[in-house]
């Protein structure tokens, strides 16, 4: 090899190192899905508009980069441009002095391919831990079918013509949905890390306060920063309503949506599991089973929960079980007892020692003392099968944060 190509070959591999020192965590992440008729942008919004989102972070950093996807798209998605602002008091509306344009490549626009993720270049703005941001994005024209996130649980805000910059968005259409957004990720520490909470509409907030946070994933991210031990720790929910963890539903089902939702989510290290009463729900709705049929469907989630644990800590991810909440008087599951003793199956499962490798309890944390398979009328949100904002409230408080490297909690 000659001079003129061992310095060219130093030169990459230098290059390649600098790129490798910035610690990129994700603060804040949505899961991805097709969204259905009901929640998918009508006609006329497919040409011409600008959507302002806004989020609401985990852990700050000094830089930040947007993740964005087209993963459902069966054809390119293209974005005349992205910015991002700190939010103003008044909803939808922005601080205009902190109003930047998010580049990909150098480039104010990005084509993302149908199927493809896509991540913006790095961008020194500050944010701070528990922040919100407003994110506002601009097309000329997409289709008719559109990755997104349906149960944002926050109000998005739809308007015609390019408004990125704008600092009120007057007259704008308001939805709780985020669309193409998946994820904002910021420079952090190497000590910094990430736990995903994968789940179902219990996880994705059903029954919380829109533009409030108080879903039990944003409750645990407070709790974390409470701790100055555990500051340094992100909360990623990926909740999606409806879902299972062996078939599609709403959303992939969970093994399917596994490598996407936790392994590539940046600096994850720990992964939380609340998965398996629509599996055991859908099957009481589907009919009469006999016993044999039941155990079948109990070993076949013990056996998803299973490979989640061995795919995780392949790749050094620690798992944390949670037991399924009761849901007997929800009236679209209607459970019997036969579906009750499912539940309390795969329960036993879960709190036996060597299968996951924590515990977090929220079946015994949300129950009715006097009657075990519901929820208790205060955590309930109404509909017996969701809890409600106290009931999320008391998920997140109850999760010990030296499960993370934090201190212990004294009794």
């Amino acid at each position: 090899m000659g001079r003129t190509s061992t310095i060219t070959l130093w030169f990459c591999l230098a290059a390649g190192l600098g790129h490798a020192q910035t610690t990129w965590v994700g603060s804040w992440a949505a899961s991805q899905q097709l969204a259905e008729p009901a929640n998918s942008l009508v006609r006329a919004d497919l040409t011409d508009t600008s959507l302002r989102q806004v989020i609401h972070l985990s852990i700050g950093g000094p830089q930040l980069r947007v993740h964005l996807s087209n993963r459902f798209g069966t054809t390119p998605l293209r974005l005349t441009s992205i910015h991002i602002a700190r939010p103003a008091a008044s909803p939808g509306a922005i601080d205009p002095a902190t109003d930047v344009g998010v580049r990909f490549s150098g480039r104010a626009e990005v084509t993302i391919p149908a199927g493809a993720e896509y991540f913006s270049d790095s961008l020194a703005y500050p944010v701070a831990s528990l922040s919100d941001l407003a994110i506002t994005l601009h097309w000329d024209s997409i289709a008719p079918e559109q990755t997104g996130h349906p149960g944002s649980r926050a109000t998005s805000f739809l308007a015609h013509g390019d408004l990125v910059s704008a600092a009120e968005f007057r007259g704008a259409t308001k939805v709780e949905h985020w669309y193409f957004l998946a994820g904002l990720e910021v420079a952090a520490p190497p000590d910094a890390k990430a736990v995903v909470a994968l789940g179902d509409s219990i996880t994705d907030g059903h029954g919380a306060t829109t533009d409030a946070n108080d879903r039990w994933p944003d409750v645990l991210a407070r709790q974390l920063q409470h701790d100055a031990a555990t500051q340094r720790v992100a909360v990623l929910n990926h909740g999606i309503g409806g879902n299972r963890l062996l078939l599609d539903g709403l959303g992939p089902n969970a093994l399917a949506r596994f490598d996407h939702d936790v392994v590539a989510q940046a600096g994850v290290r720990y992964l939380i599991v609340l998965e398996g009463i629509n599996d055991i729900g859908m099957f009481g709705r589907s009919g009469e089973h006999s016993r044999a049929e039941h155990e079948a469907q109990v070993s076949e989630l013990i056996a998803a929960y299973e490979q989640i644990i061995a795919r995780a800590h392949t790749h050094g991810i620690q798992v944390i079980g949670a037991t399924l909440l009761p849901f007997v008087g929800s009236d679209y599951y209607h459970p019997g007892p036969e579906i009750e003793r499912d539940r309390q199956a795969v329960n036993e499962w879960i709190r036996k020692p060597g299968h996951f490798d924590s515990v977090i309890d929220f079946d015994k944390l949300t129950q009715d003392p006097a009657h075990p398979d519901r929820l208790l009328p205060a955590l309930d949100s109404g509909d017996h099968l969701h809890p409600s904002p106290a009931g999320y409230a008391a998920m997140g408080a109850a999760i010990p944060l030296a499960i993370f490297g934090g201190s212990p909690r004294l009794n």
